[in-house]
């Protein structure tokens, strides 16, 4: 028949509207009763005006237009504009689209991609007659066009097929000016760009993108910035201590902005940062009937994965996990340096035949190191093969070899042979690179590392502190490309950069010095977004990058640190804890190689000091610092850890702290006295105590001086509070009085006294605070001591308050503070070496925290009757109220306590006994069950050897 050996398809001719001020005219036929428009189009703009077009006799016109990637109908007539029609989502996908818009007398349908989904349907009060135009993407700049509508924004992207009144636009007449007009217009070509493809948004940041430019999402990534780049989580549990979090649950990204992400972690805050890593099976396991043909393999899972947990691990200064193995005819290895009988598998996939406290190849368990095992002949407890439990337990701690991942056993399947196993938490301590540094003696000296040559995203981060006003921290160069970061001026850093379109530069301005010997944080980063930087907690400053830049950087250098190339400018001070992308560099090592640089960098409590609160001393570490809590009542790694150290008072019982070494002075030598005990002079004082007593006139609290000054806080014989001042030896004291409900009721009583010279500010039980002003002095001289109790030496005091320290103090006293001293603590936690005297009876208690109900039985944890710090004349303190009375007692109590004990171990082992006769009847019913059992028979055994043993009472 009539063939035609060809394929005739209808040519396709895109149009790319390059800007917003692009338009594309073209003709219709007016005062038709219909009105019918067809093309497709893709863009990544979620805005812009489709279609524009005036009815006919002023009847009004319409808009179709995207509004947030949807294609939306608008329809006006003079005076009134009516609803808004909307039709599909997300057409801003990129993706070529298809829109249909008829209109015939006063019925609108506008369809998208043919879905009958995606279409709308309405009827309006207008009749519609077509106008002799149609503008498409925006409209002309001149005014004189009425026809268009130029309000909304124009629309940047490409279209194609378009129709109008059923009839297909020849946009190559359009290209040759023989039909409509236009402006700004690509004509043959969709010059669309896909700027998410490659994705250059990090982490897994979601990308999407606009005509100009994308843009990451970095919710739920872990990571912050134009590219997801930078972590917003600290690196290791060191780094969140010393922007002092306390302890807590915290996640940490070990590689910074690496390809690792973070993951959850336990941060123990003590004096050394510990952060525990958790695995799917810590209980006890008993293991049963496994041999060398059926063995009994577990592996374990951890909150993180390996390379995530070798990261954290390569920062740490330590790392250790604990491994026990019990067993009862069950052996580790079968001889001495013979085939092992169970291992145990690390990250590295290697057996490991070495156990808990012992070294790597050594084959042997701790007690064969330690040559303590059971049986001399073997390197395990285990290998003895006895038909009774022991155990072989220890802490894993080399490195490399952590954390373990599989363990095997294959020795319990002979009668009566069993194992169990413990494996605990991954433990890792420090962070070797957050304290890592540098000191730059002179500014020719400097350190070189590798570069960062094809890197897409580079960012630096470091600590500094200076005294000279100026100095280029590093310096990296290529052919074209460089990267600087310098101080200048005192109080600016300078990030400076060439990425192939010229230098930039990126500047923070501090209001205060950058050169006062204090650590100072610098975070600088470039990438194919934007170029930041960031300086302490002021505010980041960024640049956009310019659209022609390298999308990679070109360095072929080494990296300059310390200085530049040329050996000018150089910085002089310390930089430490510097990272480049995540990596730590190890200044130290390089250090100690390389003139004019030395490594380590003292004084860290001159920037971190105020870290350490409540009286607590910051101390200097090689790598950091801590915070010493000796003389403060708060306890924790910053000193602020609630710990209320509370001590039951007997009768006659005295605490004295001595302020400094007592010296015998002459009665008329006060000049000398005045030369000496200068430091002691008190302009101000903070005091804080808490009480609890229903003896009354009690002494609470007395500061005595070499020249016969004091301050006394008492209770009189009705209950009320009285603070007694003498700051003047010739004068009377001031006497201020708290009248109040009586505060010997056996309640927990709060107070707070503040002296700031003459003035004093009293608060008692959070209440408003109360003002006294002093008349006696504002300066308090040669302060000696610090009594609670009862005063034990000769005072020239007044009246009252020798009959308050005549009956002395019987109750609780609760967290003592005297400006940074803490006597309660010093007397109960470091006797030893605080200069403090205890006399009677006086012991540790929680009666600080319970209600006065509770408070009577708390009174047995720590006692210290009649233990002291340094005394006079070397005499043993005996106690004051002892008798014959007293021996006879307590001979009665011991002789009491002993029964006791005997009872109550035979009750002891009458119940494991009957717990493990139970368990082996009943069996195994669950995990939770065999474990129970398998501890009531460790216990049980633990016991009955305990009972093979002499005790002395």
């Amino acid at each position: 028949g009539n063939i035609s050996f060809s394929c005739l398809e209808p040519q396709v001719v895109p149009v790319t509207f390059l800007s917003s001020s692009s338009y594309l005219a073209l003709p219709g036929t007016s005062k038709q009763d219909e009105v019918f428009v067809s093309f497709q189009f893709r863009t990544w703009n979620k805005e812009g005006l489709l279609l524009s077009s005036k009815l006919h006799q002023a009847s009004g016109g319409f808009l179709l237009y995207l509004s947030n990637g949807k294609v939306k109908i608008s329809l006006h007539k003079p005076g009134k504009s009516l609803n808004d029609i909307t039709a599909g989502t997300g057409l801003n996908n990129g993706q070529w689209h298809l829109v249909s818009f008829s209109a015939k007398r006063n019925r609108i349908s506008v369809i998208v991609d043919n879905d009958v989904t995606s279409s709308v349907h309405s009827s309006i009060p207008l009749q519609i007659h077509s106008g002799g135009a149609f503008y498409f993407g925006g409209c002309p700049n001149a005014g004189s066009i009425s026809e268009c509508n130029t309000s909304l924004a124009g629309f940047q992207g490409c279209m194609r097929l378009i129709s109008v009144g059923n009839k297909t636009v020849d946009m190559i007449s359009v290209q040759q000016n023989l039909l409509g007009n236009f402006s700004d217009l690509q004509i043959d070509l969709c010059g669309i760009i896909d700027r998410c493809l490659p994705n250059y948004c990090e982490h897994g940041g979601e990308c999407s993108q606009t005509w100009n430019s994308f843009y990451c999402n970095c919710a739920s990534t872990g990571y912050k910035g134009a590219t997801c780049h930078y972590p917003i989580y600290e690196q290791s549990c060191e780094a969140y201590k010393h922007r002092g979090n306390t302890s807590g649950l915290y996640n940490i990204d070990s590689d910074g902005s690496g390809p690792l992400g973070p993951f959850l972690v336990y941060c123990n805050m003590t004096d050394t940062t510990w952060t525990i890593i958790q695995h799917n099976n810590t209980n006890l396991t008993r293991v049963k009937s496994a041999n060398r043909e059926n063995p009994h393999t577990v592996f374990f899972k951890y909150s993180a994965s390996l390379d995530q947990l070798q990261a954290t691990i390569n920062r740490a200064e330590h790392c250790e996990q604990e491994l026990a193995y019990h067993c009862k005819k069950s052996r580790l290895l079968d001889k001495p340096d013979g085939m092992p009988l169970s291992w145990w598998i690390g990250r590295t996939n290697e057996t490991q035949t070495y156990w808990g406290g012992s070294l790597p190849a050594a084959q042997k368990c701790a007690c064969g190191l330690e040559g303590s095992c059971i049986d001399s002949q073997h390197y395990c407890n285990c290998d003895a093969d006895r038909d009774e439990w022991t155990n072989d337990t220890g802490f894993l701690s080399y490195k490399e070899h952590l954390p373990v991942t599989e363990i095997v056993i294959t020795d319990t399947d002979r009668p009566s042979s069993e194992a169990a196993y413990k494996l605990g938490p991954l433990l890792c301590r420090g962070d070797r690179t957050f304290w890592n540094s540098a000191s730059f003696s002179t500014e020719m000296s400097y350190l070189h590392f590798p570069t960062f040559h094809g890197e897409l995203s580079a960012d630096v981060s470091f600590f500094f502190k200076t005294t000279a006003s100026s100095g280029v921290f590093l310096e990296n160069l290529g052919i074209q490309d460089f990267i600087r970061i310098e101080l200048y001026s005192a109080s600016e850093v300078i990030f400076s950069f060439d990425v192939g379109n010229g230098p930039s530069e990126v500047t923070v301005q501090s209001l205060t010095s950058l050169n006062d010997n204090q650590w100072h944080y610098v975070k600088a980063e470039r990438n194919i977004k934007e170029s930041s930087l960031q300086v302490d907690q002021l505010p980041q400053k960024s640049h956009m990058a310019p659209p022609d830049g390298h999308i990679r950087l070109q360095l072929n250098s080494q990296l300059f640190v310390g200085g530049t190339a040329s050996r000018q400018k150089g910085f002089v001070g310390c930089i430490r804890s510097l990272q480049l992308n995540g990596m730590a560099l190890d200044l130290e090592e390089r250090a100690k190689i390389t003139p004019g640089v030395e490594p380590g960098c003292p004084g860290h409590c001159s920037s971190y000091g105020n870290l350490c609160h409540n009286g607590g001393k910051c101390r200097e570490k090689y790598s950091g610092f801590f915070c010493d809590c000796t003389f403060s009542a708060y306890a924790g790694p910053f000193c602020e850890k609630g710990k209320h150290i509370s001590a039951y008072f007997g009768t006659g019982t005295s605490v004295t702290y001595n302020f400094q070494e007592y010296y015998t002075l002459a009665k008329n030598s006060s000049s000398h006295a005045s030369s000496f005990y200068a430091d002691m002079t008190l302009n101000r004082e903070e005091i804080s105590f808490a009480f609890r007593t229903t003896r009354t006139p009690s002494l609470l609290l007395y500061v005595s001086s070499f020249y016969k000054e004091y301050l006394s806080v008492i209770l009189t014989r009705n209950g009320d509070l009285q603070i007694r001042y003498k700051l003047d030896s010739r004068q009377d004291p001031d006497v201020f009085d708290i009248n109040m409900k009586s505060m010997a009721d056996g309640q927990l009583q709060h107070m707070k006294i503040n002296r700031e010279e003459e003035m004093v500010f009293v608060e008692v039980n959070q209440n408003e605070r109360m003002k006294f002003i002093l008349s006696s002095g504002t300066e308090f001289n040669a302060v000696k001591s610090l009594t609670l109790g009862k005063i034990l030496e000769n005072s020239n005091v007044d009246e009252q308050t020798m009959k308050a320290s005549s009956q002395g103090f019987i109750g609780c006293l609760s967290s003592v503070q005297f400006n940074n001293i803490a006597p309660l603590k010093a007397a109960l936690h470091h006797s030893n070496s605080a200069p403090v005297i205890v006399k009677g009876h006086f012991t540790e208690s929680n009666c600080g925290t319970l209600t006065g109900a509770d408070s009577t039985s708390s009174e047995t944890t720590h006692s210290f009757a009649d233990h002291s710090g340094p005394i006079d004349e070397g005499e043993p303190l005996t106690n004051a109220n002892r008798s014959d009375s007293a021996v006879i007692g307590g001979v009665i109590a011991v002789v009491i306590f002993i029964l006791l004990c005997i009872t109550v171990i035979a009750i002891r082992i009458y119940i494991k006994k009957n717990i493990y006769s139970k368990n082996e009847t009943k069996g195994s019913e669950n995990e939770d069950s065999a474990e129970s059992a398998l501890k009531s028979e460790l216990s049980m055994q633990n016991t009955a050897n305990e009972n093979q043993k002499e005790y002395f009472f």
